[in-house]
């Protein structure tokens, strides 16, 4: 059996470009890494807020090219798992973003370990999570 993917949480590619040791290390050895089109609506809606914009685009741009990266599709597969991670929480009244919920989707969807500095994933019980201090 192979190593699992790495799913990139917004937050975990952001402290990635700010050089964050721990999740840097972690990134340049995951075997695969996986994004969705969530985490770069994100990404993207925050660069437009900043003054990096074409700078912080083309950085992008060369981490999505990079052999070992992916974006993952968000389809009816995800839906699903979306579906049963929203109704877990919602039943144990511990709810997180609505976005949040679909990265986890896309992760459990893939088999990947769910990498972020955002704690609240921790409610999240379908999906390992390697949850770094900021």
């Amino acid at each position: 059996m192979g190593v699992s993917p790495t799913f990139l949480d917004t937050s975990a590619y952001s402290a990635f470009k700010r050089g964050h040791d721990d999740i840097r290390r972690r990134i340049q050895t995951a075997s695969r890494i996986l994004v969705n089109p969530v985490v770069l609506g994100e990404l993207r809606a925050g660069f437009l807020k900043g003054t990096l914009l074409d700078k912080n685009l083309t950085e992008l741009s060369d981490f999505l090219a990079a052999p070992r990266v992916r974006v993952v599709a968000i389809d009816e597969e995800t839906a699903e798992r979306y579906a049963v991670i929203l109704r877990s929480l919602q039943k144990a009244g511990q709810p997180i973003p609505t976005n949040d919920v679909w990265i986890a989707a896309s992760a459990m969807q893939h088999g990947a370990r769910l990498l972020t500095i955002d704690h609240h994933f921790e409610r999240v019980q379908q999906v390992f999570s390697e949850i770094f201090l900021p």
